[in-house]
């Protein structure tokens, strides 16, 4: 099904949605077909609990997403056309910065052996984002398949933290689970959401060959690259959301 839009821009920003999901919705960890039979198949018993594929599947896609997203939010600093923008780059790049230092740590002590080079369709995704005029074109496509993108990962994330018996895991969940929701939201603030298409691409994704949404192996021996933070932004708040309010608004009281 496609989905028409009011301008050719953004008719090619749809486009580029429907390729998004599906390094996300149907993930392949460096070479290794994940069905559902054998997501939940202990691979290796460690001193942080048994590790389970699906485990081992989620490390490595939180490395993969920042391979891609770190280095996309550089450019939406520096490209973005408004504050909010601008904004949401810097939340990308330290969000996806510690999530990847912490993927680093953990991955020796859990023996996972993690890619240096997102997959061709996630290097896809900043091609894109790249080739977009400068303006409204380059913020609304950085904007919406970004939000579709963690979007996406979110169910995945509990999922995870949910079943996850490895304590290491469970940490690396409970950091994702707050960077992304900060995204999501630091992204909504842009105002430049379709909620309604990001909810059908979230539901209805694509399906591509594994060698399109499958990061490749690291070279023998090559060192593990890592994602920096620039230093003016290391004290940057990217967990909670909260911290997105104006100063001295309290949030909404929960209805009864």
């Amino acid at each position: 099904m496609r989905i028409s839009r009011s301008t050719a821009g953004t008719a090619f920003v749809g486009g580029a949605m429907i390729l998004t999901l599906t390094a996300l919705a149907y993930p392949s960890m460096l070479g290794v077909q994940n069905t559902a039979s054998g997501q939940d198949r202990i691979i290796a018993n460690t001193q942080y609990g048994p590790l389970t594929e699906a485990d081992r599947d989620f490390v490595v896609k939180v490395r993969a997403a920042g391979l891609w997203e770190h280095p996309l939010g550089m450019i939406v600093m520096q490209r973005g056309s408004t504050p909010a923008m601008k904004e949401a780059g810097e939340h990308l790049v330290v969000g996806h910065g510690r999530l990847d230092a912490a993927c680093r740590k953990i991955a020796p002590e859990l023996g996972i052996t993690l890619p240096n080079q997102a997959s061709p369709q996630q290097q896809q995704f900043v091609a894109t984002v790249e080739g977009s005029s400068n303006g409204n074109e380059f913020d609304s496509t950085a904007v919406e398949i970004m939000r579709i993108t963690h979007g996406s990962i979110f169910s995945t994330i509990a999922k995870i933290r949910a079943n996850t018996r490895n304590t290491l895991v469970r940490q690396l969940a409970d950091q994702a689970n707050s960077t992304v929701l900060d995204h999501m939201t630091i992204l909504e603030k842009t105002g430049l959401v379709n909620h309604e298409q990001v909810s059908f691409q979230q539901t209805a994704p694509a399906k591509l060959p594994q060698d399109q949404t499958t990061p490749p192996p690291p070279q023998p021996g090559s060192p593990v690259l890592s994602l920096p933070i620039p230093k003016e932004l290391e004290d940057l708040r990217t967990e909670a959301p909260n911290a997105l309010q104006p100063s001295g608004t309290q949030p909404s009281p929960a209805a009864s």
